[in-house]
């Protein structure tokens, strides 16, 4: 009986894509775990855990996001400046208002691996408030969601 070896894909094998999500209406784990997978590089047939085999992608319209039930008030993130007393809470509705990119960002990030992989793959996130972006050279391919 011949063993058959699992296959791992070479860092000189990687071939990138870039790919171009519209967050306009969208809902915002919905859209940040489906671009967690293209930068991960879970969607390719050749996805090697320690590798970063995934895909650069572009968030457009992340001010436009949806949340369900009552996350826009209540939904908190929570910081630490570091000094006595320094805990400070934002809620989703006011950190949407001043900074609609980090809302986004945050929830991709979190759904990274941690350590030298993950800010690797981090990199590759391009994440804008409207509707333009600085990388039509890249050709980005715009992937569609069924609501």
């Amino acid at each position: 009986m011949k063993i058959q070896k699992t296959y791992m894909t070479k860092s000189a094998e990687i071939t990138r894509k870039c790919y171009l999500l519209d967050a306009n209406n969208q809902i915002l784990g919905r859209i940040a775990s489906k671009a967690a997978a293209l930068l991960r590089g879970k969607h390719k047939a050749s996805f090697t855990p320690h590798l970063d085999t995934g895909d650069t992608v572009i968030i457009i319209n992340a001010d436009k996001i949806r949340v369900t039930g009552k996350k826009m008030t209540q939904k908190q993130y929570q910081r630490f400046t570091g000094y006595p007393g320094g805990q400070r809470i934002t809620k989703l509705e006011d950190l949407l208002k001043r900074r609609p990119t980090v809302v986004m960002e945050l929830a991709v990030y979190r759904m990274l691996p941690k350590g030298p992989l993950g800010d690797k793959v981090r990199r590759k996130l391009k994440i804008y408030a409207g509707d333009k972006h600085p990388h039509q050279a890249q050709n980005p391919i715009p992937l569609a969601f069924s609501s």
